[in-house]
């Protein structure tokens, strides 16, 4: 087991009576950096200073611990050196705008995670009771502003180093003027070859005007511009460029703006640093999505649930939230000649439960490598969509055949919805025989609309679409007259 040397620094708070606090972290090793990095922060605790505790909140913005997911004797060290410190501040200096955020969030974790079981004394946090909420840290600008830092600190070292190395140069002494005089008249030798000199350039010049040709220069022929690379040829469409993944849905409200919209925080794997990504309180990086299930799913059927996420359309605002992702959802197709009410049924799509978040979802048969973002005007979501469906037997699949557009690559059958663990399901939705909605057959009530093909939702904002929403309201006004 590696050990850190600051057990013994522990005495204020103890441990369960199952295990001591060197088993408590038996299994979990430390590399130099970390044993640095607690020594650090322990042998000048940031509790009487107002910088230190700017820093240690900074530090804990995009940790969950003191070495960032790794729980050491560190995190109880200093977590006894900050309980009386954070019992004294009051709400402004807990939560509100230039408060402790994170270190309160920290606290609360190691007095609260088995992890660290915690006996004695604790400090008393409201989890509701947040006097200002602040903006997710961007962690790519952050990256970036560091980095400018850096550069200039080492831009202004070379600066200092070379005016240190370049001195001013010394003045030679005067000379008398006789001397002078002396220097500056030419000896006879030099008199002599400057002579020669002259002679020889006169002859030069002679030589190089009498093969001077008389005739103009023939223009040289302009050489043929190279052609630019031609640009490469359009992907054939497919489903796979949609980048389908397994999405966790860790918290779920009602959009404050908008009656038919849910803003769902939704962890899809991505790296840190990804556009549109912030860090959640428990350090995963997460997508904001708005998705019009507001009155067709429960909003606690929402809550903390694996669901399918659309992870590369165009992120468009919603009413004043950024939305970076679609959720998937099934809905059964219309009768001919029925009037969509918009009272659903509405499923989620359900990946297998084993699958993590992240996880890439596809189609059988259609494994190619997704586009970064689809670029709207090649309509690529707008056309597959069509093909999406659900079969007898609940499982979400894709009938290229269906998708006009894909040409020789319709394949006839049904490929199905799939992650490396299993097949993606709905609860209770089947293909129905009925025919595809269309927009003209329909009255919309609502800003945000719910529209079927095949079987799965798609959830779209009409007001972005100006022809649409003019169809809609010319529709609405012939219903009432």
């Amino acid at each position: 087991m590696a050990t850190t040397g600051i057990e013994s620094g522990v005495k204020d708070m103890t441990l369960g009576k199952e295990a001591s606090l060197s088993d408590r972290f038996a299994s979990v090793e430390y590399s130099d950096t970390d044993k640095t990095e607690m020594e650090q922060w322990l042998a000048h605790p940031p509790a009487d200073n107002p910088e230190r505790l700017a820093a240690l909140n900074t530090h804990f913005s995009s940790r969950t611990t003191l070495l960032g997911s790794k729980p050491s004797t560190a995190d109880i060290e200093l977590y006894n050196k900050l309980v009386p410190v954070v019992k004294s501040w009051s709400d402004e200096q807990r939560t509100g705008e230039h408060g402790h955020h994170h270190i309160l969030r920290w606290m609360d974790y190691v007095q609260s995670s088995p992890v660290f079981a915690l006996e004695g004394q604790k400090v008393d946090i409201d989890t509701e009771n947040v006097v200002f909420y602040p903006k997710p840290i961007d962690l790519k600008a952050e990256k970036e502003r560091k980095k400018k830092e850096k550069a200039a600190a080492q831009a202004a070292a070379g600066a200092d180093a070379a005016a240190t190395a370049v001195g001013a140069p010394v003045p030679a002494a005067p000379a008398s003027k006789d001397a002078q005089a002396e220097n500056e008249k030419p000896s006879k030798k030099q008199q002599q070859k400057a002579k020669d000199s002259s002679d020889n350039t006169a002859s030069s010049a002679a030589a190089d005007l009498a093969s001077f040709p008389t005739e103009k220069k023939q223009k040289k022929e302009k050489q043929p511009k190279p052609q630019k690379n031609a640009p490469a040829a359009d992907k054939p469409l497919s489903p796979a460029m949609i980048d389908l993944r397994v999405g966790h849905i860790l918290k779920a409200i009602q959009h404050p703006d908008a009656d038919s919209l849910y803003v769902s925080t939704i962890a899809c794997g991505d790296p840190e640093g990804t556009d549109n990504t912030s860090v959640h309180d428990d350090g995963q990086i997460v997508r904001t999505v708005c998705s019009g299930l507001n009155g067709l799913v429960p909003l606690e059927d929402m809550q903390g649930r694996k669901i399918i996420a659309v992870c590369n359309l165009k992120p468009v605002k919603m009413r004043g939230v950024l939305s970076a992702a679609m959720v998937l959802a099934a809905s059964p197709r219309l009768a001919e000649g029925e009037v969509d009410n918009h009272a659903g049924p509405v499923e989620l799509v359900n990946p297998p439960a084993e699958a993590a978040a992240g996880e890439r979802v596809y189609f059988e048969g259609f494994e190619g490598e997704p586009e970064k973002v689809l670029n709207p005007k090649k309509k690529v979501w707008d056309y597959c969509q069509v093909g999406f469906t659900t079969t007898e037997g609940k499982e979400v699949g894709f009938e290229a055949q269906r998708v006009e557009q894909m040409g020789e690559n319709g394949r006839e059958g049904v490929a199905l919805l799939r992650t490396k663990q299993g097949l993606c399901t709905v609860k209770s939705l089947t293909v129905a025989s009925a025919a595809h909605e269309t927009f003209a057959d329909a009255l919309f009530t609502k800003r945000t609309h719910s529209y079927s093909k095949k079987g799965l939702q798609t959830l779209v904002d009409i007001t972005k679409i100006p022809s649409l929403a003019k169809r809609i309201s010319n529709a609405v006004r012939l219903a009432k007259e």
